[in-house]
């Protein structure tokens, strides 16, 4: 496997394995996010779509989709740099946004009021979950920077010469 396919399939995998896990914790844990979790999940998107289009392009492209990988990783970059700011809010380090998110999707005008009653508000300073005392904006910078450094150097190696 040569260097530009290891980064196009962590440029695959990572942001995916990212989403996923942040919409599983939404849909199946539970956690409510805020505003700035969801800031982190459009990047990843936006990193899956084009190493997609890196894989269906690789033998048309002049560069066999190399900038579509980079892309990728850029994108994967910017959500760990949101997920740092994140992070930064909810140790305190960093002021975050004044508003916040609900879960509250609105309806029939009958139960209305009864949602907005029931609905959490949920704050961007405030730590729902955390895993080794690493909130999961915390988690999602270490790996999506880790992940955007790994897309570089191995899309940047150069092939060893057959001995």
């Amino acid at each position: 496997m040569t260097g530009l396919e290891k980064a196009r399939l962590i440029a695959l995998v990572m942001p995916s394995a990212l989403l996923g896990g942040a919409i599983g914790s939404q849909y199946i844990g539970g956690l409510h996010p805020c505003e700035m979790c969801y800031w982190q999940r459009w990047p990843h998107l936006v990193a899956i779509l084009f190493a997609l289009a890196s894989l269906a392009l690789r033998g048309a492209m002049p560069d066999k989709g190399r900038s579509l990988v980079w892309l990728a990783g850029l994108s994967i970059l910017i959500s760990g740099a949101i997920g740092v700011y994140h992070a930064g809010v909810e140790a305190g380090v960093f002021q975050g946004i004044t508003q916040c998110s609900s879960g509250f999707s609105g309806g029939s005008t009958q139960d209305v009021l009864a949602q907005i009653m029931s609905t959490p508000l949920i704050r961007c300073d405030q730590i729902q979950w955390s895993f080794l005392g690493i909130s999961m904006a915390g988690w999602n910078a270490i790996l999506s920077v880790a992940s955007a450094l790994a897309i570089a150097w191995f899309s940047l190696r150069r092939p060893r010469p057959l001995a």
